[in-house]
């Protein structure tokens, strides 16, 4: 497979945009680790934007890059062991080491926890049990990375089982028309507002079906996209009206916040309304942005390759930066618009130091999840 740079460049750009929506949670009215002194209601307005699709997104994107790791290694079984390497280490590392600070002061700004930190490590964070309503340890935002581990291994054993037998002509045949947007839109409709309506994410991976059966399939059909020629012209061919449908359907998640705000909505007609009208934006907007990124940006520039490589471990520790500078400034009761900018700039340095230091250092390079430095033969 050659290299989609145009993928390169929405995975980019979409862990960027999850990094300034964790910020927007601590101003938010909806429950979140750190939490600014008086949220602010009508940001739920630009959050609910992009709240419907950012992680589907992310998971088909994903899926598209398994493809490609898959087609260049040797086979499934290295596959499935170089995966476990490049997601199990970071996701450990990330809850022994970088998540503890996080549930440290949700319990102290929100559950009266009095203890300091350093007491909070030796006692209670590694005790597996729940400390005043909090079930530790924990691996907060990481979830993604359990889940993309669990989605991958899935995957291995499902290509493993088909052996020299593939199911890509009948996606192809599937997902090579106006399907590719109405099929799984419908899916999602069919999850959010019937199957389990008003059901949110647990993100405790046994008990949370309702994430299960959307991103389980938002994987596996972008591990079937990066060899399916049809379905990505399609996208290609469809993304403005889907970017259009995905705007309308906005505008009618937004009305509906604003008149029953923080999800005080009657349960009927109108949460109906509100659950598909999410889900159909969710992946029109999916579909818009992939036929975009394939028709507008699909070139390499100077920057992709160090942005690509720096993605994750900006993930892995822009939440814990965000909720401890929180913590940090809760006290001096500082205006919204001054805790929002220190936020933004202490994250995104706070990130580029984590990954500009973590990449010069050989030992640390596999648990900020970056591939170990090629071994030099010695002459």
């Amino acid at each position: 497979m050659e290299r989609h740079y145009g993928l390169d460049w929405l995975r980019i750009g979409a862990f960027a945009l999850l990094i300034l929506y964790h910020i927007g949670m601590v101003f938010v009215p909806w429950g979140y680790h750190a939490k600014t002194a008086q949220p602010l209601a009508w940001v739920a307005i630009p959050m609910l934007a992009v709240n419907s699709w950012r992680l589907l997104l992310l998971f088909v994107v994903s899926g598209y890059a398994s493809r490609a790791l898959l087609v260049r290694g040797p086979a499934t079984g290295h596959f499935a062991v170089n995966r476990t390497w490049r997601l199990i280490i970071p996701l450990l590392f990330g809850v022994i080491v970088v998540v503890p600070l996080q549930p440290w002061v949700e319990l102290i700004t929100q559950h009266g926890y009095t203890h300091d930190f350093a007491y909070f490590l030796l006692h209670d964070y590694f005790s597996f049990r729940v400390v005043n309503g909090l079930a530790l340890p924990t691996w907060q935002h990481l979830w993604f990375v359990a889940y993309l581990w669990i989605y991958t291994m899935v995957l291995a054993v499902l290509v493993a089982a088909m052996g020299q037998r593939s199911l890509q002509r009948g996606f192809d045949r599937l997902f090579g028309g106006w399907l590719v947007w109405l099929l799984p839109a419908a899916w999602l409709v069919l999850v959010s507002a019937w199957l389990f309506p008003g059901v949110g994410p647990s993100n405790d991976l046994v008990g949370d079906s309702v994430s299960h059966v959307q991103y389980l399939p938002a994987f596996l059909f972008g591990f079937a996209l990066a060899g399916s020629t049809p379905a990505l012209a399609t996208m290609r061919r469809l993304w403005p009206w889907a970017l259009a449908i995905g705007i309308a359907c906005y505008t009618i998640v937004a009305a509906t916040e604003l008149r029953w705000p923080n999800s005080s909505m009657p349960t009927w007609p109108w949460g109906i309304l509100f659950a598909s009208a999410r889900a159909v934006q969710g992946w029109s907007m999916i579909v818009a942005l992939i036929g975009f990124a394939d028709s507008h940006l699909n070139r390499d520039l100077p920057w992709r390759r160090v942005l690509t490589e720096a993605v994750f471990p900006f993930y892995i520790i822009h939440q814990t930066i965000i909720v401890g500078v929180e913590g940090a400034l809760l006290p001096f009761g500082l205006p919204r618009f001054v805790e929002f900018g220190v936020l933004v700039v202490t994250t995104l340095v706070g990130c580029w130091l984590f990954y500009a230091i973590g990449r010069e250092i050989g030992w640390l390079r596999p648990l900020i999840g970056l591939r170990p430095f090629p071994q030099t033969k010695e002459t």
